[in-house]
């Protein structure tokens, strides 16, 4: 969600070779903001992988409306992989799965650690349905430079008194 928010929140920008980087470079500023505020003692990423995930096989009609992202954004996800790997930050996709899956997976075996503080950051608020006492999300409010961080209360406050376990009813 990240990837595809820096690509709408910054012009096209190109590489002296003619490629489309915006993406990559909205999601490095990000990467690098996250680095220097949150200073994370582990950090992953997640990535769809492409083709029908279980919620399609379940339901014939799952995003069917959903417009598909530009052909532009596609071709720059190679490349912010390329930028994880160069910060040594594991990515996580299996088939079949969407990355808020596994979002909500890493969080939940996260979450067995007494002492740790999960922090999500996404682009996607959909995520603020995992937040609790320990974990938080860290959100773009508008372009790539301005975050917000949701914990209990700030959900709260958002959604006229919603608790964030009550998010998936309150989007369905």
């Amino acid at each position: 969600a990240l990837v595809h928010r820096a690509y709408h929140a910054l012009p096209p920008l190109s590489t002296d070779y003619g490629e489309l980087v915006n993406a990559v470079f909205g999601f490095s500023s990000i990467l690098l903001k996250i680095l220097k505020e949150l200073k994370p003692d582990y950090l992953a990423a997640t990535f769809d992988l492409a083709g029908p995930t279980f919620r399609h096989k379940e339901f014939e009609g799952y995003k069917a409306k959903r417009v598909k992202a530009p052909d532009e954004l596609y071709s720059q996800i190679k490349r912010v992989k390329e930028v994880l790997a160069a910060f040594n930050i594991p990515i996580y996709e299996k088939e079949g799965f969407e990355a808020d899956d596994i979002i909500g997976t890493l969080v939940r075996l996260a979450s067995r650690y007494k002492n740790l503080e999960i922090i999500i950051a996404t682009g996607d608020l959909d995520a603020l349905q995992l937040v609790d006492e320990k974990t938080k999300v860290f959100t773009l409010k508008k372009g790539i430079k301005d975050t917000i961080f949701y914990d209990v209360e700030a959900v709260k406050k958002r959604f006229g008194g919603l608790k964030p376990e009550q998010m998936p009813d309150f989007k369905g």
